[in-house]
């Protein structure tokens, strides 16, 4: 809890952080990585490049400040998971949060300039190191969990397979040289550390797309090419490049993109390479023959765009309860299982069928998640009912949090 007199503060000036957010967290990222340009590993240099990475930290800024000053309903249990897990999956430790939090009040108070009062300061102080505490916490917990100390979540994995799904698109199967693969649950993710070729090294999280009980961990990897607004991966053409018998640096599975486990209703979303959670809970279903009724939706450009769409389909056959809805933008796919409907053109959410009580799994480029999930809260899906995971910073957070007013 938030100390009256910061209350006070934290709505007044809470407008006025909101919408400087920006600027304070790109002088932020600048004082941070100059001072200590060992953290550039830590970040994706390509979300620091587009902005990205600013937004979706001032978006957290924002929200944190919120909910610690009454100002709007922020679901920050939600919020602390996913920040945590990716924290976890990345070895941040809790020193971190000491360099973070002097860089971040610095920059506030750049650029409130006067209005950055001793007391203004404070109070923003005491609402990260609020947060800062809770984060480490459920850090603690999650590191404990995976066995795994705080700052060393890697260890070494052999490459045993190359599977080549689309031409963007390939799985590679992972095997730690000493002992059995870790348990994880479907839709979570490992994080994989590479050294690039300037010498700087670079980690990004890949969702395990195989269902638990195997003898390898499957990723599927999405090769990044440029585009308008956005450099080529560093990262991606890499493990494109691997063969078997490649040596890796993965951590344990993390990630709260993970559907409880109980008899209600199943929902699984996916676009484009989005489609990795999806089939690696539809394979474990498949694999326990989950009685539930299963709803899966798909969308992409085209059937040879179509990652794991095979499994997708072998899962569905298996499942009787399964059916199968599926959008391309160009073509229709040639071979299709029973159940199946197919829909020409753009996804239409409002063709998706939801029963009651309904459990959601979400996943893919941010603006089809938008639109799929507000179609399915209008539709009465609890908020609570969607999972979904976000393949890089979590810029959801902007548009779905209630900007901190003081009106």
């Amino acid at each position: 809890m938030l100390a009256p007199d910061s209350v006070r503060i934290i709505r007044a000036t809470a407008d006025t952080v909101a919408r400087h957010g920006a600027e304070i967290t790109g002088r932020f990222y600048r004082r941070l990585l100059t001072a200590h340009p060992e953290l550039l590993d830590l970040f994706n240099r390509g979300n620091q490049a587009t902005g990205v990475q600013r937004q979706a930290l001032a978006a957290s800024v924002a929200a944190v400040a919120g909910h610690f000053a009454g100002l709007g309903p922020v679901p920050l249990t939600a919020v602390i998971s996913r920040i945590a897990h990716k924290h976890a999956s990345l070895g941040v430790a809790p020193a971190q949060y000491l360099v973070v939090g002097r860089h971040l009040m610095a920059a506030i108070r750049e650029v409130l300039g006067d209005a950055a009062t001793p007391d203004v300061i404070a109070a923003w102080d005491e609402v990260y190191w609020l947060f800062a505490c809770l984060l480490v916490a459920e850090e603690a917990r999650l590191y404990q969990g995976a066995g795994n100390d705080f700052g060393r979540p890697f260890s070494t994995h052999v490459v045993t397979g190359v599977e080549r799904e689309t031409q963007d698109v390939l799985s590679l199967r992972l095997r730690p040289v000493d002992g059995p693969p870790p348990v994880h649950r479907p839709g979570q993710y490992v994080s994989v550390a590479v050294t690039l070729p300037d010498g700087g090294r670079q980690v990004r999280q890949y969702t395990i797309s195989s269902p638990p009980g195997e003898d390898d961990l499957r990723i599927t990897v999405k090769r990044h090419r440029a585009a308008d607004d956005r450099p080529a991966g560093e990262v991606s053409p890499l493990l494109h490049g691997v063969t078997p018998g490649t040596r890796l640096a993965v951590s344990p599975p993390f990630g709260d993109a993970v559907l409880p486990a109980d008899d209600r209703p199943l929902l699984l979303v996916g676009a484009g390479v989005g489609t990795t959670p999806v089939v690696a809970t539809l394979l474990d279903l498949a694999r326990r023959d989950d009685p539930r009724p299963v709803t899966v939706v798909h969308a992409d450009r085209a059937p040879a765009a179509h990652a794991l769409r095979a499994d997708l389909f072998a899962a569905v056959e298996h499942l009787p309860t399964a059916s199968l809805l599926l959008w391309y933008e160009n073509g229709r796919p040639t071979s299709l299982p029973p159940r199946t409907e197919i829909a020409a053109g753009l996804i239409d959410p409002d063709l998706i069928p939801v029963e009651p009580g309904t459990r959601v799994l979400l996943c893919g480029p941010l603006p089809f998640m938008r639109i799929v999930r507000r179609a399915l809260l209008d539709r009465g899906v609890a908020a609570t009912d969607i999972r979904y995971e976000v393949f890089g910073p979590d810029a959801w957070l902007g548009r779905e949090t209630p900007t901190p007013t003081t009106a």
